[in-house]
């Protein structure tokens, strides 16, 4: 989740956001300035004068709600890592492998402090979650999540590319706004990160899975327990046309469901999270 994901579910639930802060077109230009004008520490307190703005001294229920789940996720990503990091003494092979799990462990921390310091800027309560309130092993699914290397990759690809495609759910929604730049930088470094993931599985110490650096069919993942992950994926149809044939032309199946992501509705993404909340 992100700021882009968090202002497009609150839109939902409240048309009028926009129109509440101001004309929805200054608006947004206004916050997407914020990159340029305002030091990353700053940005909650920016997002929190937002809301205040746009319902009084505090925010809606229904607003905290969207901000305090989005962060119950990003707790959910950070803890993952941080503990394979910190207690799990060699989990994580040394050297490339470790650096890039440290780097994404760091990036889903800036997310935990963006989220909880919007919210309390806001005027809300943020939401807080230590690493025994999580179950990594999905109630058993993955009893091994944290003591073999192989085991951990896979659960880390199922949590990499659920976020690609919820985020990817939200960018129509993003159609005329300057947001929809944003998302797109965005959703590129995410997909990076999952097709990362998807290499470090397919190296030897990682398991040496015989899967691609992106998604092919309905679960190419070898996991049968996260077909929810990449429920869908196997479309082959196009703004209604079918891709395997197109004008007489035919296009193999596997390229077919490569060349397009297919997006995860919150329903979905929640479904999926669950399993690892206790």
């Amino acid at each position: 989740m992100n700021i882009v994901n968090i202002l497009e579910e609150i839109e939902k639930v409240d048309g009028e956001i926009y129109e509440r802060l101001s004309p929805r077109r200054k608006a947004m230009k206004e916050f997407y300035n914020f990159g340029s004008k305002v030091a990353l520490a700053s940005i909650p307190l920016a997002l929190g004068s937002m809301f205040k703005k746009a319902y009084g001294q505090s925010a809606a229920p229904v607003v905290l709600s969207v901000l305090n789940f989005a962060l119950t996720l990003e707790y959910l990503e950070y803890h993952f890592y941080n503990h394979s990091l910190l207690a799990a003494p060699g989990l994580i092979p040394s050297g490339p492998a470790t650096g890039a799990i440290t780097t994404i462990r760091d990036h889903e921390k800036a997310h935990v402090d963006l989220l909880a310091g919007a919210i309390t800027a806001a005027g809300g309560t943020p939401v807080s979650f230590t690493y025994d309130q999580f179950d990594f092993t999905a109630k058993g699914t993955f009893n091994t999540v944290y003591s073999n290397y192989s085991t951990f990759l896979a659960v880390a690809q199922a949590f990499e590319d659920t976020g690609v495609r919820a985020y990817k759910g939200q960018a129509s929604a993003l159609m005329g706004s300057p947001y929809l730049e944003v998302a797109l930088n965005i959703h590129s470094v995410e997909a990076r990160h999952a097709s990362h993931i998807r290499q470090m599985r397919k190296a030897p110490a990682g398991g040496g899975v015989n899967i691609k650096p992106w998604i092919t069919g309905a679960n190419d993942s070898g996991v049968a327990a996260v077909d929810a992950v990449f429920a869908g994926e196997d479309n082959v149809v196009q703004a209604g046309i079918t891709i395997t044939n197109i004008n007489g032309q035919t296009v193999p199946l596997s390229a077919a469901t490569e060349s397009f992501d297919e997006p995860l509705t919150r329903p979905q993404v929640e479904a999926i999270a669950s399993l690892f909340i206790k």
